[in-house]
Formats: structure tokens, sequence, C-alpha cells
């Protein structure tokens, strides 16, 4: 019994000393499921802390099952996306835990220009679960269609977060 008390506030202590967001100088890693209308893919980002609640990052993302139109598939280029983004990171305003994070912000990409809102869940200093929303605010092309339009919607991201 006594054993099993000591792992508990072992890994109590563990959780509470997990941080989100550490600021300037912090970076982080992620990667992820991503799932939209006509495929679903992968998306791996990077967050580098430039202030006490800010970041700017790289968003990589590739579409590995995308629907054919109009019995075409898609090129690599139709299922490919880069952006640079600037994030506002929260979750200190907001009073969550140390081990949470809310980042709002703005990316810039290859197709567009937009938006994005993720949390971040860390369970230890290196290892957290993450959930993002993308989506086009403003597109380079105001006449999107077919394979134009996977990546000029909206795109819900869902993976692993690491500390680097």
């Amino acid at each position: 019994m006594k054993k099993i008390i000591t792992l508990v506030a072992l890994v109590t202590v563990s959780l509470i000393n997990a941080q989100a967001f550490k600021g300037k100088g912090d970076i982080k890693g992620q990667v992820g499921l991503t799932i939209q209308d006509g495929g679903t893919g992968i998306g791996v980002s990077t967050d580098f802390g430039i202030g006490e609640n800010m970041s700017f990052g790289i968003v990589a993302g590739y579409m590995l099952n995308a629907d054919e139109i109009l019995g075409e598939k898609p090129r690599f280029e139709d299922r490919a996306d880069l952006k640079v983004r600037f994030s506002a990171n929260i979750g200190n305003v907001l009073k969550l835990s140390d081990n949470m994070d809310v980042y709002p912000g703005l990316n810039l990409g290859l197709r567009n220009f937009g938006g994005h809102l993720g949390f971040r869940y860390f369970f230890t200093n290196g290892f957290g679960m993450f959930a993002e929303a993308n989506t086009p605010l403003a597109r380079y092309d105001t006449d999107v269609n077919g394979f134009e339009n996977y990546n000029n919607q909206f795109v819900f991201t869902i993976g692993a977060s690491f500390n680097l």
C-alpha cells in the first residue's frame, strides 16, 4: 500500500510540473491527424516562444487520403501545404493550470491567409495532446474550385505535442 501511495504521489507531482507554454525560448513540436472535407492527412508543426505569451511557428500538412474529383487523382502540390504562423499563448491569462494552453493566432500559407485556435494539455514535461482548428480568412484565388479547395477550407487537427 505504501508503494502505491508513493507512486500516485510521484505521478501527481509530475503532472503538476508539466507546462504547456513556458514563454520565451520554449519550443514545441506537434504531429497529428488532419480532418477536412475531401480527405484526411497528417499535420506537423513547430512553435518557438518569442515572449511571455507569444510564439511563431511553421506548419506543414499533407493529405494522405484525398478524394478523387471527376475521376482525377490529386497531385502532390494539390495535397501539400506550408504555412508560417503567429500565436498568442493565453493559458496563463485565462488562469488555466500550467499544463494547459490556449493559443489563437494567424497564419500565412502558400494558398491563403488564415486563423487558428488550438488547445494543448501536457501530461508530463515532455508529452501532451493538442487539438487545433484552422480556417482561411482570405484566399489568394477568389474562384476556388476542384483540388484548390483542399487547402482552402476548415481543417481540424488532433494529435501529440512535445517539448523540444
